[in-house]
């Protein structure tokens, strides 16, 4: 028999595999969604999420992803995924990983303490619209080369 313990480690590396759909290379472990796991000896399995955005458009396909790739390990009974209202994600729950993925592998700038730098050239960026494509990216625009840039924030 498997021990919670194991069991919450295996779901741990199953999640790790679950890529955020709109940041692919990005897991939702790395962004920090993953606020609460709970594994009773039955096999019964609740994951407590915290979603970038409470409006996000992904948290279904998020939610379906981490049910499936749960639902393979064998110890698993059920699978109950809930979205949490708190505490509220920000980007200080980005792992460096995921900031590098997503400035090297997507182009997408991370905002910390109010200030976000360029993945092409280092150089500091300005905001130039809170609403970038998705709710939880703004626009910027680089002080130095000019690109524009999207920032998670």
């Amino acid at each position: 028999m498997i021990s919670t313990t194991q069991l919450s480690d295996a779901i741990r590396a199953a999640l790790s595999t679950v890529d955020d759909p709109e940041m692919p290379g990005v897991s939702i472990i790395e962004l920090g969604l993953l606020e609460s796991l709970e594994v009773g000896l039955d096999g019964k399995v609740r994951i407590g999420l915290i979603p970038t955005f409470s409006g996000c458009p992904a948290l279904t396909a998020i939610a379906n992803d981490v049910r499936m790739v749960v639902e393979r390990i064998e110890a698993v009974s059920t699978v109950e995924v809930v979205f949490l209202t708190a505490p509220a994600w920000s980007v200080d729950r980005v792992t460096g990983a995921a900031e590098a993925q997503l400035r090297n592998g997507l182009g997408i700038a991370v905002e910390r303490t109010g200030r976000a730098t360029c993945p092409r050239c280092g150089t500091v960026t300005s905001e130039q619209s809170m609403f970038g494509p998705t709710r939880c990216r703004a626009v910027h625009r680089c002080q130095g080369c000019g690109e524009v840039v999207e920032v998670m924030r």
